[in-house]
């Protein structure tokens, strides 16, 4: 499978049975599945989704939601928690043609994506178990 680098957008290729021995980019040797969530925005967005094989979870907030920083360490420790799913966020206010392209209308927003077909949404701030508990059934 293909998993591209969220620090450098290099395509590296990955055998399924080696995702939970925490592969690296062969080009800049940062964790190719992290035990967080990276940052998408309007310029790594299309070139990372169209071009990684795993299922991608995106937490789509804005800085100035209560609800968006209350579920940030929820969020963050769901990612943890999956070596087969990588966790994204995207800032709405910064990144506003993503926010329109996804038809946000309330935030916190949770999208699946599978290459760019969206899988399910969920919206609402979560607690890490639900999170962890949607992410599994939406992959069943």
């Amino acid at each position: 499978m293909i998993i591209v680098c969220a620090s450098c957008l290099a395509k590296n290729r990955v055998p399924a049975e080696k995702l939970s021995e925490k592969p690296t980019c062969g080009q800049c040797q940062t964790a190719l599945v992290p035990d967080h969530a990276i940052e998408l925005n309007e310029q790594n967005f299309s070139t990372f989704i169209q071009n990684t094989d795993l299922p991608v979870m995106i937490d789509l907030w804005a800085e100035w939601c209560g609800p968006c920083r209350a579920m940030a360490p929820h969020f963050q420790h769901a990612a943890a928690q999956f070596d087969h799913v990588i966790f994204a966020k995207i800032d709405t206010e910064k990144n506003p043609r993503l926010s329109q392209a996804f038809n946000i209308r309330s935030i916190p927003t949770l999208v699946l994506m599978n290459k760019t077909t969206e899988v399910s949404r969920i919206s609402g701030s979560l607690k890490s178990q639900d999170i962890q508990a949607w992410v599994t059934q939406q992959l069943k």
